[in-house]
């Protein structure tokens, strides 16, 4: 007996739709990655007031390019996408601890996971979504 089933087909459509909507967090994490590594006035104040070392900064800003790149990928797309909502987490998690607005790590998150659905049949098949039938 196989275990192996088939993966449903995706469209062209959805593939190009998921590519754009995951275009969304790549742009942002690579800018906000880049700005960490360059460390401009505006980063070392934010990473101050949300009570980290500015020393940080360059680590945080390679690991989040490297996560990106691997979501990037196709074939390392799937430990990107687990490594940076594990990265967004902590993003969240920061500003949650200090009262402050959380809500673009966990949209970016789920844009993440969103895009990946759409371009990526492994995942749509490992989270298929049922209709109801009444």
């Amino acid at each position: 007996m196989s275990t192996n089933t088939p993966a449903p087909s995706t469209s062209k459509a959805l593939v190009w739709t998921g590519r754009v909507i995951s275009a969304l967090p790549v742009l942002m994490l690579v800018m906000s990655g880049v700005m960490k590594i360059a460390k401009p006035e505006m980063v070392v104040k934010g990473f101050a007031e949300l009570g980290f070392p500015d020393s940080i900064a360059q680590g945080l800003g390679v690991t989040e390019l490297v996560c990106t790149i691997l979501y990037v990928i196709p074939q390392t797309s799937v430990l990107g996408a687990i490594l940076l909502t594990g990265y967004l987490g902590g993003a969240t998690a920061a500003h949650v601890r200090l009262g402050q607005p959380f809500m673009p790590p966990v949209i970016f998150g789920v844009l993440v996971w969103l895009g990946l659905y759409l371009r990526d049949r492994r995942i749509s098949a490992l989270i298929p979504f049922r209709s109801i039938q009444p």
